[in-house]
């Protein structure tokens, strides 16, 4: 599983990062988390970040976050 956490580095962005692994964690599911913070990359999927892209599907994308169940959840589709 390939998940990108797009976005330039601010404490949202990193927080999304964070919400990324513990669901990767808690689901028991093996993935490459890859943060991205070239702004010509993330517009590949979004305008808005923080963004979660999940084998190659935008997810998320921009405020407010979503909770980790919310999160467990867009990964769990892609699984």
């Amino acid at each position: 599983m390939d998940i990108k956490v797009l976005g330039p580095g601010c404490a949202n962005c990193e927080k999304m990062k964070g919400l990324a692994e513990r669901a990767v964690k808690e689901l028991g599911l093996e993935a490459k988390i890859e943060k991205i913070s070239d702004i010509q990359e993330i517009m590949k999927y979004t305008m808005s970040t923080p963004g979660l892209v999940v084998n190659g599907r935008l997810k998320h994308s921009g405020k407010p976050l979503p909770t980790l169940e919310k999160v467990k959840q867009l990964i769990r589709e892609e699984a």
